[in-house]
């Protein structure tokens, strides 16, 4: 195989692409703007403590196990993974706590001390959630590059089970009776930016693989997923070219030929796959005259995911009894989401992701310490909030919040090390458009077919990957849309994927 590819960006679209191209024989190459690869999905370092930069929840393992497979690797020789149990700590307001399980007996003892009687509404769940995902999964792993895909048998026979029309919300009051139980099975809309009562009920899939697949942790951090693409990706043939940014993707006669690099050098390519933020790679790396049906004012006009505020600590100190992951809920959920997703403003009453990773792995902060990762949802930069003047304000009521609804007492007084995100920092340091950290938001107008296409629809020998393109956001699904556009590359040129 002759043909040349060049990747835009080493995240794990990129590398899912990058390696399944490679294992074919395509001469692949990868473009990245930082130091290292993952993008989001990457690391960083305050002294002695090593942090993700992003997601902290591997689920559907079997997703990026098949990419592997499908190169003639095994994911088990690049990465260890740890099973979580619990899943995650869940903190209300009213002062009960949930600890979801995958074994079914201690499922059912926390659920029944949390609401009895409720057991039974979940078993009832899992057999009708299971339907759905068995039916809705085959409908995402498929391509949606023309109307006409809608009519696929896959879609038809799942379009009695997706509740596209109704909210998850009140898909899991089908469930549960008490308000702080629907919670529990619904705050994963967060996953997706969006608030449980305006998300589609399809979305009630996420909490079931969770609750059915598990949740998993990398020793070293999830960033070790991206790279162990890396070297696997490597491996197979494929190049990556570390710091060095891509400025314009080359458009000849209505074809991508290329890229040209920030030095103003150009590299020819038979295809071109774009793994950056759609919106930020339109805007910036895309000519505005290469541009009809994504122009900056629809990109402006779409719906966009929430942003995340974000504080990583390194804490002298070990929290040996909280679970590896916490979810804090406001005292008022549904006002905190609205504030975020309907009138952009910040909540006085938040929510606060937590993550403990140091309970299960010893190798990210030194002995007797912990790397403390918290995220509290807010609004994306269309709020206009003025983050550089209120980020050390928010930052030191988070931390208090986390001390006394969380329990990590002491936490203030033994942090070592620190660094704040913003939606701002978001936005102009990471190249995430509006600071919309989980992208595109994912109604039902702005999914399938209505979500930027696998295959770029607007010049040909383009290929997007990543979460602003088919079929979302979250790992998972960002490892399928490498999988797919590799796959309509490899079927233009007659090859069996």
């Amino acid at each position: 195989m002759d043909k040349k590819i060049v990747i835009v960006g080493a995240g794990p679209g990129g590398l899912s692409a990058g390696m399944l191209l490679a294992a074919k024989g395509y001469k692949v190459t990868i473009y990245e703007k930082e130091n290292r690869v993952g993008g989001r999905n990457s690391y960083f370092r305050l002294g002695d403590y090593c942090f993700d930069m992003g997601p902290t929840f591997l689920m559907m393992k079997d997703v990026l196990e098949n990419i592997f497979t499908k190169s003639g690797k095994q994911l088990d020789d690049y990465v260890e993974v740890t099973r979580l149990d619990p899943l995650y700590r869940l903190n209300f307001a009213d002062g009960r706590e949930l600890y979801p399980s995958p074994d079914q007996q201690k499922m059912k003892a926390t659920m029944e001390t949390f609401t009895p009687g409720s057991f039974a509404g979940y078993l009832k769940y899992l057999k009708k959630e299971e339907k759905k995902y068995e039916m809705l999964i085959p409908c995402l792993s498929i391509p949606y590059g023309r109307f006409a895909d809608f009519l696929s048998m896959h879609l038809l026979k799942a379009l009695p089970y997706l509740d596209a029309h109704t909210s998850l919300y009140k898909v899991l009051s089908r469930y549960f009776d008490d308000p702080m139980m629907r919670l529990a099975f619904t705050f994963q809309a967060k996953y997706i930016g969006m608030s449980p009562w305006s998300a589609p009920g399809t979305f009630s899939i996420i909490s079931y693989i969770e609750h059915g697949g598990g949740i998993y942790h990398v020793t070293g951090g999830l960033n070790k997923l991206s790279a162990g693409m890396a070297k696997a990706f490597e491996e197979l043939g494929g190049e990556i070219h570390l710091s060095v940014p891509v400025k314009k993707v080359i458009v000849e006669n209505g074809k991508a030929t290329g890229v040209m690099l920030e030095d103003g050098s150009h590299v020819k390519a038979d295809y071109v796959v774009i793994n950056e933020d759609f919106a930020h790679a339109m805007t910036h790396i895309v000519d505005s005259k290469d541009r009809k049906k994504w122009t900056d004012s629809v990109l402006a006009s779409k719906d966009y995911s929430c942003s995340t505020y974000m504080l990583y600590l390194g804490v002298n100190k070990e929290y040996k009894d909280i679970a590896h992951h916490s979810i804090l809920f406001a005292n008022d959920y549904k006002k905190n989401v609205d504030d975020i997703t309907v009138s952009k403003v910040l909540s006085e009453d938040f929510s606060v992701y937590i993550q403990n990773a140091s309970v299960t792995d010893k190798t990210l902060a030194p002995k007797a310490k912990s790397t403390i990762y918290l995220l509290v949802p807010v609004p994306n930069n269309k709020s206009g909030i003025d983050w550089d003047s209120i980020k050390y304000e928010l930052r030191d009521k988070v931390i208090d919040f986390v001390e006394k609804r969380g329990g990590y007492h002491g936490l203030k007084e033994n942090i070592e090390e620190e660094l704040i995100l913003t939606p701002n920092d978001w936005e102009e340091k990471q190249s995430v458009y509006l600071g919309a950290t989980f992208n595109l938001g994912h109604s039902v107008k702005q999914m399938l077919y209505y979500r930027p296409h696998n295959e770029f629809e607007e010049f040909k020998g383009c290929y997007l990957v990543g979460g602003g393109t088919h079929p979302g956001s979250g790992l998972p699904t960002i490892y399928e849309s490498g999988r797919i556009s590799a796959e309509l590359i490899m079927k233009k040129d007659g090859i069996k994927a």
